[in-house]
C-alpha cells in the first residue's frame, strides 16, 4: 500500500487538488491520465499490479476486523455469502473460518478470477465451499442470502452505488442481508482517518467516504433498510449493516 500511494500517479492525481475544489468536479484519476483509475490499471501493467498487490496486502487486516465487527450477529440463517467485487477471496474465506455452515461466492471480474495461482480458497482449505465467478457488478450479481462490499462503494458516485446496490437487491434470495465495509465518517468535530481519505478518493475517483446516514440513504434508494452500524475492531473501519425491504 505504501509503494501504491507513494508511485507516481497517486502523486500525480493529487496535484489537481486546488483545480477540483476552484470548478466543483472531482476525478484526479481523469484529468492527468484521461481515463478512469481501473481502465488506467489495464493499460499500465505495472501500475496494475501494483494497486493488486496493495489490496492484497491489506486483506488480512481487514478481513478480521470486518469479521469481528459481524461477531455478535447471528448469521445462522445465512447459507450463501457472497462477496461483491471480492478480489481473489480472502474476505470470503475469513467468513467461511468464522462459519463452518457457510458456503461462499466471490464475484469479480473475470481477469481478476482468472488468477488461479492468486485464490485464497485454494490456498487455505477453502476450495470445496467457494465458487469464484467472473463478472459485472454493474449488470448483475448472482443469487445470495447475504452479501458483502468491503471498500467497494466508496470507489463509486451515489448514482454508480444505488445501481450496485440495487442490482443486489433484485438477486437477494428470501429476506436479504448486506454487510458494507467502509471507512465510515464521524461527527464534524471527531477527527478521523475517513476525512483524509475522502479527500484521496476525489483525486482517485468518482466516489468517496460517507456517514451512516448517507449510507441509509443508498440503502433506501436501492430497495434496502439501515440495520446498524457496527464499528470494528482497531476505529478505522466500520460495517454498516443492511436489510431488505
Amino acid at each position: 500500500m505504501a509503494l501504491l500511494e507513494e508511485g507516481p500517479q497517486h502523486y500525480a492525481i493529487w496535484k489537481h487538488l486546488v483545480a477540483m475544489i476552484r470548478d466543483g468536479r472531482q476525478n484526479g484519476f481523469e484529468r492527468e491520465f484521461g481515463m478512469m483509475a481501473f481502465d488506467y490499471a489495464n493499460v499500465d501493467a505495472r501500475y496494475g499490479e501494483m494497486f493488486d498487490q496493495a489490496m492484497s496486502s491489506y486483506s488480512a487486516m481487514q478481513t478480521e476486523m470486518v469479521v469481528a465487527a459481524l461477531s455478535d450477529l447471528d448469521l445462522s440463517g445465512v447459507g450463501t455469502l457472497c462477496d461483491v467485487a471480492g478480489g481473489h477471496g480472502h474476505l470470503a474465506c475469513g467468513f467461511l473460518k468464522a462459519y463452518p455452515h457457510l458456503s461462499a461466492i466471490v464475484l469479480d471480474r473475470p481477469e481478476v478470477v482468472a488468477q488461479a495461482d492468486r485464490l485464497w480458497a485454494p490456498r487455505l482449505g477453502f476450495a470445496d465451499r467457494c465458487r469464484y465467478i467472473g463478472g459485472d457488478m454493474f449488470g448483475e450479481v448472482p443469487p445470495a442470502d447475504a452479501y458483502t462490499l468491503k471498500l467497494i462503494l466508496h470507489d463509486w458516485s451515489d448514482e454508480e452505488c444505488v445501481r450496485i446496490l440495487a442490482n443486489i437487491r433484485r438477486a437477494a434470495i428470501g429476506g436479504g442481508r448486506l454487510f458494507v465495509a467502509e471507512h465510515v465518517v464521524p461527527g464534524p468535530a471527531e477527527p478521523h482517518f475517513s476525512k483524509l481519505f475522502d479527500i484521496h478518493m476525489m483525486c482517485w475517483g468518482t466516489g468517496r467516504e460517507r456517514t451512516s446516514e448517507e449510507y441509509a440513504g443508498l440503502f433506501r434508494a436501492s430497495g434496502w433498510k439501515l440495520a446498524q452500524s457496527l464499528p470494528a475492531p482497531g476505529g478505522t473501519m466500520s460495517v454498516v449493516a443492511g436489510i431488505a425491504t
